[in-house]
């Protein structure tokens, strides 16, 4: 956790900048590396009759670390796109409560 998924960016493009992302984006979130996942979804999108390229987004699903900290991987994630060629990118969070997030039947709410 954090788990990122992204769509709309070709998956040799996520590669070339994955390493350097993940570890600026464990730095910022204070945890290791292994706490991430990182999803390229491959979509088709369509519009008006015709298929279209997929606008790149990056949606974030982890539990909350606060404003600042969601500011910092927002811009982060963001820089890294731009600078591998993607020209807009759009991210969004969405947070997991701990009651509500299992791992092994367990809710996060009980570990440790």
């Amino acid at each position: 956790m954090p788990q990122l998924t992204v769509r709309g960016v070709d998956s040799e493009t996520l590669a070339q900048v994955s390493r350097a992302l993940i570890e600026e984006l464990a730095q910022i979130c204070e945890c290791g590396t292994d706490n991430f996942t990182l999803d390229c979804l491959p979509v088709v999108s369509v519009f008006g009759g015709e298929v279209v390229q997929t606008y790149p987004f990056v949606e974030v699903a982890w539990f909350d670390r606060g404003q600042l900290v969601q500011d910092k991987l927002a811009a982060a994630l963001t820089r890294h796109l731009q600078q591998a060629g993607v020209a807009e990118v759009e991210v969004a969070f969405k947070v997991y409560k701990d009651t509500a997030y299992y791992i092994n039947g367990r809710p996060c709410s009980a570990a440790e």
